[in-house]
């Protein structure tokens, strides 16, 4: 009897460095080994993925298809989630634009592995979500600041100054910054983080590394270095810029990605639903994992196997 395979899944590139897309491919339903597997693949090589229309079209949907990829997060360690949803958060204009760099959750010793958002309500025109790619970032430092990066270590806080310009700021700042910080979490993370899959290095730094981890480094010199590093993450070259459409899922890379939602919509809805995936401790080149030194994140997901 001649074996039955199935169709291999074609992802177009979205740009050299990272970001693939496919349309058409249903996500609603049981999806096969190999079609988790296919993706999963796609996923380690272009960090970030599109797909659209997906079929996914309520949270119990998405929550079934993230759940292909590893046991689930809670929504959030310290933000509400949706009503009745444990694993689902909104990322609803209404409660601010997310419009700075980072990686979901990086405060807790281990953060997602990976993130999926979902379509909900759009704006006419804006409202894209960036997406970074970490590696290409690494890959681009010269090699004595290649070498010098591979030492370092961050502390991740979601306990920092958030200040931006009154004019700047939504009308909600102050009520969203209490939720968001009413638990404090600090965790020791390697700045260079080793891909768990791929092998690949990563600067793994964004908006919640709010220092360095180096005796007598004053806080102006270590977030000097920080944004030096930072600005190759968000070289143009390194990052794709994904547009909304109705139906259409995204999952990205959270071990070796940053993204950035601009806030380009001139105050119009906009709603996406995030449901994020359980990730493993981070290890640094050497090895060494990363360390929590403040707040427990136990009830918000478990250290997930390798996967």
């Amino acid at each position: 009897m001649t074996a039955i395979t199935e169709t291999k899944l074609e992802f177009a590139k979205l740009g050299s460095r990272i970001g693939a897309e496919i349309r058409g491919l249903d996500l609603s339903g049981d999806l096969s080994a190999e079609t988790v597997a296919q993706i999963r693949a796609a996923l380690n090589e272009h960090k970030a993925l599109v797909f659209r229309e997906a079929n996914i079209l309520s949270d119990e949907a998405q929550v079934k298809f993230a759940s292909h990829f590893g046991p689930l997060t809670k929504a959030h360690p310290t933000v509400a989630s949706v009503e009745g949803e444990e694993n689902v958060l909104p990322v609803d204009s209404e409660n601010g634009a997310a419009n700075n760099w980072h990686t979901d959750v990086t405060f807790v010793v281990n953060p997602p592995q990976a993130s999926t958002l979902r379509s909900i309500d759009l704006p006419a025109y804006g409202g894209e979500t960036l997406i970074a790619s970490a590696a290409a970032a690494y890959r681009d430092l010269p090699d004595e600041l290649r070498n010098f990066a591979d030492t370092l270590w961050a502390i991740h806080t979601n306990d920092y100054d958030y200040s931006v310009p009154k004019n700047l700021e939504h009308a909600n700042a102050e009520e969203r910054r209490k939720e968001f910080t009413r638990l404090k979490f600090e965790t020791a993370h390697p700045v260079v983080r080793v891909h768990p899959l791929t092998g690949e290095r990563g600067l793994f730094i964004g908006g919640f590394a709010q220092r360095l981890r180096i005796v007598g480094l004053s806080n102006t010199e270590s977030r000097d270095i920080i944004r030096l590093l930072q600005a190759y993450v968000t070289r143009p070259e390194n990052v794709v810029r994904v547009d909304w459409e109705p139906n259409q899922v995204v999952l990205f890379d959270n071990r070796i990605t940053q993204h950035y939602a601009p806030d380009n919509y001139d105050g119009q809805q906009r709603k996406l639903n995030r449901v994020t995936i359980a990730g493993e401790i981070p290890v640094s080149v050497d090895g060494t994992p990363s360390q929590a030194l403040k707040g427990d994140s136990s009830t918000y997901s478990e250290v997930a196997p390798l996967s």
